[in-house]
């Protein structure tokens, strides 16, 4: 008993260190918002390039994501994922200490690389734990996802908090202790894979990195320089050659950073095209209910945070209490479907919010509708993209689709930001234009929610022939 007592404690034990490290990679894009004024005032930054204390991070992390997906594989997923806690503590240090412009957004770079070879290591370590059990794998997995809100409202307290009470680079410095404890615990609970024999394709990391980060840069830029702009098309152009320039040299090596086979595993792309549409829908609804409870209901920072908790908590069991089950009862195709579908019902009622709203009316119930969608959607379409493909794949199967979120998130923001600025959103005085605005952006997260659901009902296969985690 206590034989297999004691490797099962180490195992759950392993989880939540991996579940920390999602809550780390989600807390670091959002503990800055409150942050942005001050640090603003003492390092300089201009108005215009402020955002990019928030875009440098989700550049480097987007662009860095196959490369370190690769490296799990060949290395070993545990010396990848403890570099990871490494390079998020330098890049920590230096975003805390910066005492300019330049020194701020490198970084804030640097964490951004540590999130990359974190991210897809956590998966692999993941699967390495609890993939010989389809059961304990979806219990994990659920685990792993409720840590992503989690994070998400937890920089949201801690950013006011810390920023209000205590000072601006705090929410840098906070890194340091968690990745210090993550450090001494891996050698400790994670298990070890030998290294593998193979090269890093260095022109296929250089292409891909380059045209990821080059699309990320021009979607995000698009907003303010215009979607119609010769600046934009040019980037975006540049990735698309750069892109498309991988896929040749990925086609001709012998061993490529991605093999292009890969997405013939049954369900991979469908999966990874569902958790790209989610990430797209869900985090414009995130960052626009957080300035709608700001800028129109008047919330400072610390109420802001707490009217996110209902919808939070509501994830969070939603994924480890209901999703497991259901994943059993249903399968994944079903899940998904179902789970868009009520994430878009939500965020259709949540773009009738008004001028005049209040949370228990404007915010609670479309929320929590919103919540529950995305808690039945986002485990059954991660589980599937990670375990459809072969177990020494599982690293780049992770890389893929946290690149897929990312940038589905990417996309998904900067669109509705367009969206919601020719609504009127950019009429900050203005309440009734810029509540427009925000409803003309919930309203288009809708329709990419709704999208999704349609297009995971074409391209999913169902019951999948893989031994995904809803097979029993």
């Amino acid at each position: 008993m206590t034989t297999q007592t004691a490797p099962t404690t180490r195992r759950w034990w392993a989880l939540a260190v991996i579940a920390a490290a999602q809550f780390m990679v989600i807390m670091d894009t959002s503990i800055i918002g409150i942050a942005l004024p001050k640090m603003q005032a003492e390092l300089g930054f201009s108005q215009e390039n402020l955002t990019w204390v928030f875009n440098a991070y989700v550049v480097a992390f987007g662009g860095l994501l196959l490369l370190g997906g690769r490296l799990s594989d060949l290395l070993g997923a545990r010396r990848v994922f403890a570099a990871g806690w490494l390079t998020l503590l330098a890049g920590s240090v230096i975003a805390g200490a910066a005492g300019n412009v330049a020194t701020e957004l490198v970084g804030r770079a640097v964490q951004g690389g540590g999130a990359a070879l974190i991210a897809p290591s956590a998966l692999t370590l993941l699967m390495m734990l609890f993939g010989s059990s389809p059961q304990e794998l979806t219990k994990a997995l659920a685990v792993y996802g409720a840590a992503a809100p989690a994070g998400g409202t937890a920089g949201v307290f801690l950013g006011g908090v810390i920023t209000e009470y205590v000072s601006w680079p705090w929410v840098f410095y906070i890194n340091i202790p968690i990745a210090l404890l993550a450090l001494v615990a891996v050698p400790a609970l994670m298990p070890s894979a030998p290294a593998r024999p193979g090269s890093v394709d260095l022109l296929g990391a250089a292409t891909v990195t380059a045209g990821l980060a080059a699309a990320v840069y021009g979607i995000v830029r698009a907003p303010e320089a215009g979607w119609a702009s010769g600046q934009t098309w040019g980037v975006l152009a540049i990735a698309a050659a750069l892109l498309a320039g991988f896929v040749v040299v990925q086609s001709r090596r012998r061993e490529p950073l991605m093999r292009l086979g890969i997405f013939r595993a049954p369900n991979l792309a469908a999966a990874n095209i569902a958790q790209l549409l989610l990430g797209a829908a869900w985090v414009p609804m995130w960052f626009f209910l957080n300035l709608y409870l700001q800028q129109v209901l008047g919330y400072s920072a610390f109420p802001s945070g707490a009217a996110l908790l209902p919808m939070t908590t509501l994830i969070m069991l939603g994924m480890i209490v209901l999703a497991p089950r259901a994943m059993q009862r249903f399968g994944a195709k079903p899940m998904i479907v179902t789970g868009l579908l009520v994430l878009g019902l939500g965020l259709g009622i949540m773009s009738l919010v008004r001028p005049t709203g209040n949370f228990w009316v404007d915010v609670l119930p479309a929320s929590l509708v919103a919540a529950g969608g995305m808690s039945l959607a986002f485990i059954p379409s991660l589980g599937t993209a990670i375990s459809a493909a072969r177990p020494e794949e599982g690293g780049l199967a992770s890389g893929i689709v946290n690149v897929s979120y990312q940038v589905g998130s990417a996309v998904g923001l900067a669109a509705m930001t367009a969206v919601a600025a020719a609504f009127g959103a950019d009429q900050v005085t203005d309440i009734p234009e810029l509540t427009s605005g925000f409803s003309a952006a919930f309203l288009g997260a809708a329709v990419i929610a709704l999208i999704g659901a349609g297009v995971a009902a074409v391209t999913m296969r169902a019951p999948a022939p893989e031994p995904v985690p809803e097979q029993v």
